[in-house]
C-alpha cells in the first residue's frame, strides 16, 4: 500500500479549512485545530512548517493568525506534502537525492524508481488545493450535528 504520512494529510486538511474561508481572512491555529479536529500542537507544527516553506503567512498580533500564502487555486498538493514530507518519492531512492538507502549502489531497479516518483510528483502538481474544498452538498453535511444513539 502506498499511503502518505498522516502530517502530510493534516497539513492538506488545515490548508483546506483555510482555503474555505474569504480571500485574505486570517485563522488562529487554535481556530483550525478546533475546525478540523487536528490536535494543537500537530496543528501549530504544521502551520510552522507551511510558513517555513512559503504556503501561509503569519500575521502576529491580537488580530493575527495565519492566512495563505497565495490563492487556493495556485497551491498544488505536492507543494504542500513537500513541505511537510520533503521530496516527494515512492522510494527513498525514487526521491533523486543519493545517500538515501543501503542498496543504491547495487540495486537493480533504481533507476526505474526516478520515473515513476516524478510521474506521481506531476499528477499531484495538477491538483491544487480549491480542488480539495469540499463542494456545496459536502458542506452542508459538515455543519450538520451529528446525533448520538444509545
Amino acid at each position: 500500500m502506498i499511503r502518505m504520512t498522516k502530517l502530510a494529510d493534516y497539513g492538506i486538511v488545515l490548508l483546506t479549512h483555510m482555503a474555505m474561508g474569504s480571500d485574505g481572512s486570517l485563522h488562529t491555529a487554535q481556530d483550525l485545530s478546533e475546525r478540523s479536529r487536528v490536535p494543537l500542537p500537530t496543528a501549530s507544527k504544521l502551520l510552522k512548517s507551511l510558513a517555513h516553506a512559503g504556503l501561509v503567512v503569519s500575521h502576529r498580533g491580537r488580530n493575527g493568525g495565519y492566512g495563505l500564502a497565495r490563492g487556493a487555486d495556485r497551491i498544488s498538493i505536492a507543494e504542500i506534502i513537500s513541505a511537510i514530507e520533503g521530496p516527494i518519492g515512492i522510494t527513498e531512492c525514487g526521491t533523486g537525492v543519493d545517500g538515501n538507502c543501503d542498496l543504491e549502489d547495487i540495486c537493480a531497479a533504481r533507476e526505474r524508481w526516478v520515473p515513476i516518483s516524478r510521474a506521481i510528483e506531476r499528477a499531484l502538481q495538477d491538483v491544487t488545493l480549491s480542488a480539495m474544498r469540499p463542494q456545496p452538498e459536502a458542506l452542508v453535511r459538515l455543519s450538520l450535528p451529528t446525533r448520538v444513539t444509545p
